[in-house]
């Protein structure tokens, strides 16, 4: 069942088109990354998506929710969120609880249980000016679901921190994905490997892809061959191009990689090719192009 569904979603600043007319939608109870490049339209998407933005055409609904304002069912986390440095975790997730009009007794609850699950329950009463990057971030995380949302929706919530915090904060999804339907925004393919379903590939205000990733893993995986000769490879690559059985080279200097039609055809017929030119190779490896391959051939079309 679609939690969300989006039509011909457009928003407009003057004369710029931050985001160009595109649909998709969100099953219930799956994670799923909005992924693309700096400027691909991701922060306007779930700023509209959100409410905090109205759409210059095209609509938002959420058959999965029925109520009249479904901002009391969604949790958002922007990009740098804001906190009141002088208060404590537990102060802030208490206030914004009761913004959220969860009555006292739940609220204490809700408030304890968050604090665990983001792993403060031991700084809950240090000062939030105080906390590393990462503690921020797991904090802000914690108030997006202090009222229990159908839909959670951060953006790139983890793009400002160092390793440590990185993991900590995917790994928080990964648990948090069992409780609620996630949409979060990335331009690291491999942060949307390690978490989610699905992906919607953003490219310059559109959407250039979407799946599962097992299905784009199945459907856009190329069979490659890769080379490393100990002198330059420039003459080899021109000559192979014109093969029936390469569809394309790339590489630099003594590295050559070749998009080819069969890999067993590519793997007997290059190695004769390289034996009978002479060439000295370090390294021949056959393998099929990877998801960040397909992710980056997407993004620079």
């Amino acid at each position: 069942m679609s939690l969300l569904e989006v039509r011909h979603l457009t928003k407009r600043f003057g004369t710029t088109v931050a985001v160009n007319g595109i649909d998709f939608h969100i099953a219930e109870g799956r994670c799923v990354s909005l992924l693309g490049p700096n400027g691909a339209g991701k922060t306007t998407t779930l700023k509209m998506l959100s409410g905090l933005l109205q759409p210059t055409t095209g609509t938002i609904s959420f058959p999965g929710i029925h109520t009249q304002d479904i901002r009391e069912h969604i949790g958002y986390l922007p990009q740098i969120p804001a906190f009141y440095n002088w208060m404590s975790g537990r102060e802030f997730l208490a206030y914004v609880g009761k913004l959220a009009c969860i009555g006292k007794d739940e609220l204490s609850k809700r408030t304890e249980e968050l604090l665990q699950l983001v792993g403060l329950k031991d700084a809950r009463n240090r000062r939030i000016g105080g906390y590393s990057g990462g503690m921020r971030q797991r904090l802000g995380i914690a108030q997006a679901m202090i009222h229990r949302p159908k839909l959670l929706m951060l953006d790139e919530p983890v793009s400002a921190l160092d390793p440590l915090g990185r993991r900590e904060v995917l790994e928080m999804l990964r648990i948090l994905k069992r409780e609620t339907t996630i949409l979060f925004s990335t331009h690291v393919l491999h942060d949307a490997e390690e978490i989610c379903d699905d992906v919607l590939i953003m490219r310059g205000g559109e959407i250039a892809l979407s799946g599962s990733l097992q299905a784009l893993r199945e459907q856009h995986q190329q069979p490659v061959i890769s080379v490393e000769a100990d002198a330059s490879l420039e003459q080899w690559r021109q000559s192979i191009a014109m093969f029936p059985f390469v569809e394309k080279v790339t590489g630099s200097g003594n590295t050559a990689r070749i998009h080819v039609r069969d890999l067993t055809m590519g793997k007997k017929e290059l190695l004769t090719d390289l034996v009978r030119c002479g060439i000295s190779i370090r390294k021949f490896e056959a393998g099929h192009t990877s998801l960040e391959d397909m992710f980056m051939k997407v993004v620079e079309e």
